[in-house]
């Protein structure tokens, strides 16, 4: 039973890994290095502040699905994302125009 235990934990591991591995991510731009992005509980300014990424030192941004909505243009469009900082992970939403794409480490 041990061994099952240490093997589920270690697939886990594993596969939290992959996920943050290849493209999609993002990383912070457009935001003065005195400043930070705001990352909201939803796709809006009217959200909460859920975390606040300041840029060149942020942790990994992983890209979690399309930005809406599809009719705005690129830049105006908010994205669904987690945020690796650490042992912290926190899910939300950020405005496109500020960021880039990028690898996963």
């Amino acid at each position: 039973m041990r061994i099952f235990l240490i093997a589920a934990c270690l697939m886990l591991t594993a596969g939290a890994a992959h996920a943050t591995s290849g493209p999609g991510c993002l990383i912070v731009t457009n935001v003065a290095a005195n400043d930070v992005l705001n990352m909201r509980g939803g796709p809006g300014t009217s959200h909460p502040i859920v975390d606040v990424l300041p840029p060149g030192n942020h942790g990994i941004i992983h890209l979690d699905g399309p930005c809406v909505p599809k009719s705005a243009a690129p830049r105006s469009r908010w994205c669904k994302v987690s945020h690796y900082n650490g042992d912290k992970v926190t899910k939300g939403w950020i405005k496109r125009r500020f960021t880039v794409d990028s690898d996963c480490p």
